[in-house]
């Protein structure tokens, strides 16, 4: 079961095991998992701070990806225990930009990605300003 570590300085580490699931018939990590990964990282900081998407479903507002930038660096493998750590790196009216990378269990660098999400009003499918609910719970972008 992945579990959350606390938040400091602006970072977030989360922590998951590799599932047969997870990987190709080699054992190792499909690469497009690495974003789903990511994803869980940054969805479970969110939680952690308060924000569930779900509630701001319910309101007609999201977070989507706008913007992914990955680098495959060395393959995880079944069973390893990775750490996605996250950070935001630029906070604007309607975005955020976050910088995360993954490493195993021996802190070897197995991905890093630089992913942008856009706030958007869901029922009109349109950019809208990121909520002060949210943009309160944030931490600070230096």
């Amino acid at each position: 079961m992945p579990s959350c570590i606390e938040p400091s300085n602006n970072q977030h580490l989360f922590t998951l095991r590799v599932y047969y699931e997870d990987t190709d018939v080699g054992g190792i990590v499909y690469y497009a998992n690495y974003l789903k990964f990511f994803e869980r990282a940054r969805t479970e900081w969110l939680r952690k701070l308060g924000i569930t998407q779900s509630n701001f479903l319910e309101q007609n507002f999201a977070f989507v990806v706008r913007y992914v930038e990955m680098d495959n660096i060395a393959s995880a493998k079944l069973d390893d225990q990775l750490t996605v750590t996250s950070q935001i790196k630029q906070l604007k009216r309607a975005s955020l930009v976050f910088k995360q990378q993954i490493v195993d269990q021996q802190e070897r660098l197995i991905a890093t990605a630089t992913i942008k999400v856009a706030a958007i009003n869901n029922k009109q499918g349109k950019p809208c300003a990121i909520p002060q609910m949210i943009l309160g719970a944030l931490p600070r972008v230096s």
